[in-house]
This record gives structure tokens, sequence and C-alpha cells, in this order.
């Protein structure tokens, strides 16, 4: 109930009658502050308000019962002193500062057809529950909100790539591969991905960049997979007779040695239900060849400007090996096993383009972060059940941005029945 009560008093969705205190002084809210999205301090700040005949500008506290107050410890912490006004759904305390002076307060009822509307998109089961209104969206509203909402998802994957450069004590290079290695994952084995990426010593890697060979080895070796036990027990006669894993093996040992490298646990690769184009071995060979090639390279990726440009690094094959095996010792059909173009597009879109963005706000570059915009609009949308869905109730998805944007819709206000932050949700609220 608290939650709506500030989302009733932010957006002055008020009752019609004449507010008042609970000792009977007339209330007019002129403006409802600034929301304080912190977790300490007043809810709303600056608001404006005339209780009578006096104007008081202050902070604005909230909460479902007046003797919530004194429950947070709010009559002993001075950063509630300046409160004008307690705004509360239940009056059933009077409260103090902590200069002992009385607090104005104010019992805020909800209108009937707000808490109506937000029960209804609670307990709808449809999703998502606001897809009735979804068609009547005003067009411009629709634009706005998108637009947010993809710049809301590139900030969010900024912040991730963030934290992998303050891992590699602010190697952006480093933070690159991680993220690409993570995506390259697609999903399913993206945490095993990065793990393994992590744990990969990029300078030792340097040393031997001219060896595809040597770079495979420390490659699927700090991956855990030059362990005989990782090999299907079907597979090991064959796997012994080949030579291969025999040969990577004895130079990954070596490598080891050299530069006091550990393997990640080989367990946290999974294999059930997969498609063998997507096992570890394949995607591995496919980023040391990468590798290899220059290709993984950050400064060559903001040097971008077309989409042409940008997914050409991203095109790669697997080596020689892996063109007839999916696994150490399991034949194959002859193929090269090249990344899809939904692949790469889908690497463009979540490796990178965030990269991109990320640098940009790094190197305070806004040139390269409205590119990463440009370039998003650009790319062909994703199709999957996420922006079907939206489609299904009437939303257009034109491009990776809207994709991207109705995505994040999805995650971070959808799935969290976050409704009271989401404008489509505040459209629905306030319809009578």
């Amino acid at each position: 109930m608290e939650k709506l009560l500030h989302y009733v008093w932010k957006h002055k969705l008020l009752p019609l009658q004449q507010l008042e205190t609970t000792d009977g002084r007339a209330v007019e809210v002129i403006d409802p502050g600034q929301h304080n999205s912190k977790d300490s301090g007043p809810d709303f700040f600056n608001s404006k308000l005339k209780i009578q005949d006096t104007l008081w500008v202050g902070n604005v506290e909230i909460h479902d019962k007046a003797s919530d107050w004194h429950l947070h410890g709010h009559d002993h912490d001075s950063a509630y002193d300046n409160v004008v006004l307690h705004v509360v759904g239940t009056a059933d305390k009077e409260v103090q500062t902590t200069k002992g002076e009385w607090v104005p307060q104010m019992v805020l009822q909800v209108p009937k057809h707000v808490k109506d509307n937000y029960e209804e998109l609670l307990e709808e089961d449809a999703y998502p529950p606001c897809y009735r209104i979804i068609p009547q969206l005003p067009s411009i509203m629709v634009h706005s909100w998108m637009a947010s909402l993809q710049t809301e998802r590139l900030e969010q994957k900024t912040k991730a790539i963030e934290k992998r450069a303050e891992r590699k004590n602010g190697d952006y290079e480093a933070a690159f591969f991680t993220t690409l290695a993570r995506n390259y994952g697609f999903g399913t084995n993206g945490d095993a991905f990065e793990m393994w990426a992590q744990n990969l010593s990029l300078g030792a890697v340097m040393h031997h960049r001219d060896s595809l060979f040597q770079i495979e080895a420390i490659f699927m070796g700090q991956a855990g997979l030059l362990d005989e036990e990782t090999i299907p027990e079907r597979y090991r006669k064959d796997a012994d007779e080949d030579g291969y894993f025999a040969k990577l093996k004895s130079e990954y040992e070596y490598l080891a040695h050299k530069f006091s490298m550990t393997p990640v646990d080989s367990k946290i690769w999974r294999f059930l239900r997969m498609r063998p184009q997507n096992f570890p071995h394949i995607r591995i060979s496919q980023l040391a060849n990468m590798y290899y090639e220059g290709n993984l390279n950050l400064s060559r990726l903001i040097e971008c400007t077309t989409i042409e440009q940008l997914q050409e690094p991203l095109k790669t094959k697997v080596t020689p090996y892996w063109e007839t095996h999916y696994t150490f010792g399991s034949t194959s059909t002859r193929t090269q096993k090249n990344l899809s173009q939904s692949s790469i597009n889908l690497l463009m879109i979540n490796t990178a383009i965030p990269m991109m963005f990320a640098y940009g706000r790094h190197t305070m570059n806004e040139e390269l972060c409205n590119r990463a915009f440009d370039l998003l609009e650009q790319l062909k949308p994703e199709n999957n059940y996420i922006t079907r869905m939206w489609q299904s109730c009437g939303l257009l998805v034109r491009s990776a941005g809207d994709s991207q944007a109705l995505i994040q819709l999805k995650k971070e206000y959808c799935d969290k029945r976050d409704c009271l932050r989401c404008r489509i949700g505040y459209e629905y609220l306030k319809r009578t």
C-alpha cells in the first residue's frame, strides 16, 4: 500500500475532495517534489505545499501508518527534521522531529479507480497484464518510453562492463574479451564463459599470439577441457588415436607451468539438451581463431562506423581439428562451423555495441555513445518469445533498439510486477 501512496503523491493522482491535515487545516499540493531514489532520507525533496494560508517548501515523508515514523527511527534522525508534511494511509499516532516539534500529518486516500486498476494489474493472469490498453497508447508516449528503456538497458550493460574492467585493474581490453566470452555462451553457458575468461591470463596468451595451436592449448586447458575425465568414455579411444588431445594437453601442461596457470573446474560447462554447434569446445575454438586473427581488439571496435565494419571481426571459424569434431574423439562431417548471421547479430547487440557505449562513457566520448545508439537502430530486431509477445499486444519492433527496449521492459518491470515505475502502467492506473 505504501508504494501506491508514493505513486499517487508523485503523479498527483489525488482525490477530488479538499485535502487537509489531521487537525483540519487545508492542504494544497503545488509541487510534490523530487522523488528520493536512495535508501535513506525523506521520500520527496523540495516539495511545495500550502497548508492553510502558509506556503511551505521542504521534504515530505510517506508511510502506510503514521506509527512507522517511530518504527523506522525518524524521531531520532535529524535528516527528517525538515519534513513539512507526513503523508499517511492511516493516522494512528502523532509524530515529532528530533527537536520535539510536531510534524503536520495528512491522510491520503488513494482514489478508488487507481486502487482498482492497480489490483487488476497485480491479479491479471494474462501477460503482460496491461495488454488491454497497449493498442490505444499515444505513439509519442510509446516512442519516448522505448527510448528511455533502450538507454536504461545500455547503461545496465555498461555497469557490468565497468565491473569486469575493475576486476582486471581497469583494463577495458580484458573487459571486452570477458564480455564477448560471456555472450559466446549464448545464455546457457554464459556464466561459465565469464568465469573462464576472468581466469584466463591474456598476458600469457599474448606471448604466443603468433601460434594458433598454443592459443588453443591455453584456451582449452584453462577451460578444464584437457582433463581426460571430460571426454565421454565411448570417445576416449578415438581421442587417443587421433593424437590431437594429447598434443594440446602436453603443450598446455608446459605453458601452465611456465605462466603458473590453473584451469577452471570442467564441471561448470553444460552440454545437456544443447546443439553440438554450441558445445564449449566449438565456441572456444572459434574464440581462439578470432584472437589469433587479431580481431579481439578494442581499438578496432571503436573505429567501426557501420554495421558491415562492426560485424566483420566477429566472423570466425573453428580451427582445423574441429571442422570434423564436436568433442575430442567424436568425428562429424567436415564443416567450417562458422557463426550464423543471427549469432553475429546477437554478438553485435550484446557485446560490440554495449562495449562501444561503455568505452564512450569511460573516455567521455559523446560521439562514440551516440554511434552506439545509431548502430542499434540500424540492426534488425531480435526475434524471440519476448519480442513476439509484445508484437502480439500491438507494439511494433522495427530495430534492435526496439527489441532491446522491450526485453528491458519485460525483465525489469513486468517480471518484477513493478507497474508503478512503468509509463504504460501509469497510463493504465490513471484511467477511470
